[in-house]
């Protein structure tokens, strides 16, 4: 069995930027342990997988190490094939997940816009073992579902964080999100997920599930623009929806080719 395979690169307008992910699109779901081994052969922070099933897309997620309830970048490489090689007259998709519900994405022009449900955010106290970690204290430390979210000063901070991520993978959370105000855009922030193989993830939507909700009630606005400042860098433009938050931006196709099974 020959398996066709998309390389795109999320939430940016070049290729080599923003997030790659890979994207199969399938007939019908094969066996978890092979979606696990295709994902880890292709070694990228995210390997997502589709299915077709009446008007709703069903899709998984996953890291070269686990299985993950929600990647946003994933998703939008998804929706980029889907728009552009698989159903190029849609301008809407209904993705379904067993983990996270009924997710939606839309696009115009360029831009593909996900609607995902908000994360549910409360303020905790700092952790040491954290902070250490991390090797700077922050001003606020908030847990979502799945990740941690902290909170900085200036954007300098974020740039500048030189994490221990052994450490950091002993941390019981999907991930870390660290952010703070920029002067270029609204926010800025960086994610770091070594417990599910990803050491930093170059641009993270689904952190931003957990981050548009803090940042709206800071900043008093509804729509804002964010950069998450990894390497490669990515640009993702906000809106919060009380119960859910839009999350946009730009794809590239980098490769197409065909998995041998």
């Amino acid at each position: 069995m020959n398996l066709k395979i998309y390389q795109v690169d999320a939430f940016s307008n070049k290729v080599f930027g923003g997030n790659p992910a890979a994207v199969c699109i399938l007939d019908e779901w094969m066996e978890d342990e092979l979606l696990q081994k295709i994902a880890e052969e292709n070694n990228l922070s995210e390997t997502a997988f589709a299915v077709r099933q009446g008007e709703k897309w069903n899709i998984r997620w996953y890291t070269p190490r686990t299985e993950v309830d929600l990647c946003g970048h994933a998703t939008l490489a998804t929706a980029f094939v889907i728009f552009n090689h698989t159903q190029p007259d849609l301008q809407k998709i209904h993705f379904y997940s067993d983990r996270s519900g009924d997710l939606y994405v839309s696009r115009e022009k360029d831009l593909i816009t996900m609607d995902f449900p908000k994360d549910e955010l409360h303020e905790v106290e700092n952790n040491f073992v954290l902070n250490q970690a991390l090797g700077r204290a922050p001003t606020k430390t908030f847990r979502g579902k799945s990740d941690y979210l902290l909170i900085y000063d200036s954007e300098e901070d974020i740039r500048h964080m030189t994490p221990d991520f052994n450490a950091l993978g002993k941390i019981d959370a999907r991930g870390v999100i660290i952010s703070s105000p920029s002067t270029e855009v609204d926010f800025v922030s960086r994610f770091f997920g070594p417990k599910v193989g990803i050491d930093e993830d170059p641009v993270t939507g689904s952190a931003h599930t957990t981050l548009v909700p803090y940042w709206t009630k800071r900043l008093n606005k509804s729509e804002m623009q964010a950069k998450q400042l990894s390497e490669r860098g990515g640009e993702i433009f906000c809106e919060d929806l009380e119960e859910r938050v839009k999350i946009s931006g730009q794809a590239q196709l980098y490769m197409i080719g065909e998995i041998f099974l």
